[in-house]
């Protein structure tokens, strides 16, 4: 059941006072009690001062028990817990230690403490227990624990009976107090209901004709506009969001006074790459190093209202712009140009590298073509320079196939054709097709790849992976070298092969990580007369991408480079 305005009012107003008239009755209570506790205790604590005396002089403690209350208990203790003297124990050797008693502990840490126990030599009688602390020793004061102490420690209740009436007429006063608010508040509701509805009390509003009916119309005109400018807000709104969240920018916008309005996840994950710390305060862009420009730009008294910079970190660029508005609120923008930027550093990269690997052959074609068209050659000494021409056009071939190759894979993947392929049977394929450049180098192949390893491939693309380890192998390994292919894992989704060599292997290991880069040779000097064009690992990373798996390669020990890549399974 849903409750009105006027007792939700009273029933929050009358639980914060019936907590608050039970805080202080439990307060009064309590000091209180704990006044009469006090005053007792200093009685206690006198009797135990003078009990001290007594002993501290070497008199007899039985002598204070005329001048003591007759049911007072006297206990003297050393500071090892011995009872040395209790008025009501005759037997002192029947009594335990009292080091662990309460009341005991408490006065060696605080120098005096009291409790309310049984006593387990007084046959279980209650006792009121003060126990002071001497330096050496201990003067225990006791009194029974019984109606007469009860009495005198009872509360006075006449305060708790004064706080309960004040509460209840305070109860009464909220009542009446609540029950106006919600008059006012139900009338206020019923005209705003009757004004959206352009009517009052089931009927139709009918104004009077004179400046209050006006006043009136206007405002049931105004609300009702009002109302449907709202939806278009929201609507729009909403559909800016949208917007904003799908966006591939981070954006933020800030008031006036620099206080964030709306930001979407994207500006956050950006603004900590470029801050170096975990945040999702937007307002960090104001107190970073990073955003000095922008700062600089936000306070600066200017009337652009654009202003862009870039800012790299690491290893990512990212475009920043500030956009304001005529109500001095402006939005950040950041956006993530690393893959521009990279794809315009590797399109000049590229660029220089191809003019690079063709600038070689092609000069050296034109020079033996040169040499046979302006000097007169024998038939022999002709014949050699079109062969070494010809083979610099074959280089050339080679070059702009591996080429293709890569630029297939990657912008045409959907043209290579997917087959059941044998992985052993490629393998021996590449071997069969190298035995004579193998034999040359005396290399000795080893092959561990059961016959029942089968991938849904492309066949050409997994040729071309064990064709070029097997290249490199002969090209820069050296002579007298052992290849070892393997199948080393399996899973449920991959094959996990290892392709290693017992060469010279790569000594420096800063270039290992950039052996898969096109064009990267190890020797600068390098010529392809020695060794490929560097695109070679480039294709097998790039096929294995294709196919799913990943690549790394490492140093082996005791000599030679292994290769460990993993290709999807069926």
């Amino acid at each position: 059941m849903k409750l009105n305005y006027k007792y939700r009012l009273f029933l929050w107003f009358g639980l914060i006072f019936l907590i608050f008239t039970i805080g202080i009755a439990v307060f009064e209570q309590s000091r209180s009690r704990r006044y009469k506790t006090e005053l007792l205790e200093e009685k206690l604590d006198s009797y135990s001062d003078i009990a001290n005396k007594v002993i501290a002089r070497g008199g007899a403690i039985d002598s204070l028990l005329i001048v003591f209350p007759p049911n007072i208990r006297l206990t003297y203790i050393n500071e090892q817990g011995t009872v040395l003297y209790d008025n009501v124990v005759t037997d002192l050797t029947q009594l335990e230690n009292h080091a662990n008693r309460p009341e005991i502990i408490t006065a060696k840490t605080h120098g005096k403490g009291s409790c309310i126990r049984k006593s387990t030599s007084d046959n279980n009688k209650d006792y009121l227990y003060y126990a002071k602390y001497y330096g050496n020793h201990y003067v225990r004061v006791a009194l029974p624990y019984d109606i007469q102490i009860k009495r005198f420690l009872r509360i006075d209740n006449g305060f708790l009976y004064f706080t309960v009436v004040l509460f209840l007429i305070a109860l009464y006063f909220i009542s009446y107090a609540a029950g106006l608010f919600s008059k006012s508040i139900r009338n206020l509701r019923d005209f705003f209901v009757a004004a959206g509805n352009n009517k009052i009390g089931g009927k139709q509003v009918v104004f009077p004709k004179d400046e209050l009916g006006e006043i009136s119309r206007q405002i049931v005109k105004s609300y009702q506009e009002l109302e449907k400018s709202k939806k278009r807000i929201a609507l729009e709104r909403e559909k800016l969001l949208l917007h904003i969240h799908g966006s591939e920018e981070g954006v933020c916008f800030f008031n006036a006074e620099k206080k964030v309005e709306f930001y979407n996840g994207l500006f956050i994950q950006h603004l900590n790459l470029l801050i170096d710390r975990a945040s999702i305060d937007p307002l960090s862009v104001f107190s970073n190093d990073v955003f000095s420009d922008i700062n600089a730009f936000l306070s600066a008294e200017t009337d652009d209202t654009y202003y862009e910079t870039n800012i790299t970190k690491h290893g990512k660029y990212f475009s920043i712009r500030v956009i304001m508005f005529d109500d001095e609120s402006f939005e950040i923008i950041i956006h993530d140009n690393t893959k521009q930027e990279k794809t315009r550093q590797l399109k000049q990269e590229m660029t220089g590298n191809i003019a690079h690997e063709l600038r070689t052959p092609v000069a050296s074609i034109r020079g033996y073509l040169e040499t046979i068209l302006e000097q007169k050659l024998d038939t022999e000494k002709e014949r050699h320079f079109i062969t070494k021409a010809y083979n610099r056009v074959l280089t050339l071939s080679e070059l702009i196939r591996d080429m293709s190759l890569i630029t297939k894979m990657e912008e045409a993947p959907d043209t290579f054709r997917m087959e059941k392929v044998n992985v052993l049977a490629v393998v021996e394929k590449v071997t069969d097709d190298l035995s004579i450049k193998l034999k040359e180098q005396n290399i000795s192949v080893n092959i561990n790849i059961p016959p029942t390893v089968i991938i849904n491939a492309n066949e050409n693309l997994i040729y071309s992976i064990f064709r070029n380890f097997t290249d490199n192998v002969i090209n820069y390994a050296g002579k007298d070298v052992s290849i070892f292919i393997s199948l080393y894992n399996t899973d449920e989704n991959f094959y996990y092969f290892s392709f290693s060599d017992t060469g010279v292997g790569i000594k420096d290991e800063k270039h290992l990580n950039r052996l898969f880069e096109r064009f990267y040779r190890i020797n600068e000097g390098r010529t392809r007369d020695s060794g490929g064009s560097g695109l070679g690992l480039s294709i097998v990373k790039n096929a294995i991408t294709f196919h799913k798996g990943t690549i790394v390669v490492k140093n082996k020990t005791g000599g030679g480079l292994e290769f460990l890549f993993k290709l999807l399974r069926l």
